[in-house]
């Protein structure tokens, strides 16, 4: 029985913290910190909410949004198993996708 007790909460210990982790894209050269409210919100509202604004499946008008679905983002950003956004092309510049992605990496923080 303990033994059964032990290997139910190693499971949910494992499993709990699957929702923190971070996705890290390690090509990223990322030397400054990047800010939300500065520099991806601004990001999103020009390259993404024109559609993304509560219709077309995301939302992507707030932190909580932007941040669930960032891998998402970043997937469409660089066509990389999702659909190249923004829609009809062309691609955003490597930097832009990269601020997005030392955003992730910086742990997305709510800054």
């Amino acid at each position: 029985m303990i033994k059964l007790s032990l290997l139910f909460f190693y499971v949910i210990f494992l499993f709990s913290c699957s929702k923190d982790k971070v996705e890290y894209y390690p090509n990223t050269n990322c030397n400054q910190e990047v800010s939300f409210s500065q520099d991806i919100l601004p990001l999103i509202n020009q390259e993404c909410t024109g559609c993304h604004n509560n219709q077309n499946g995301y939302s992507l008008t707030n932190y909580d949004n932007i941040s669930a679905n960032s891998k998402a983002i970043i997937g469409a950003m660089r066509a990389n198993n999702y659909q190249l956004m923004p829609k009809g092309g062309p691609m955003l510049s490597d930097s832009v996708i990269q601020l997005m992605e030392c955003w992730v990496n910086q742990g997305k923080l709510n800054n």
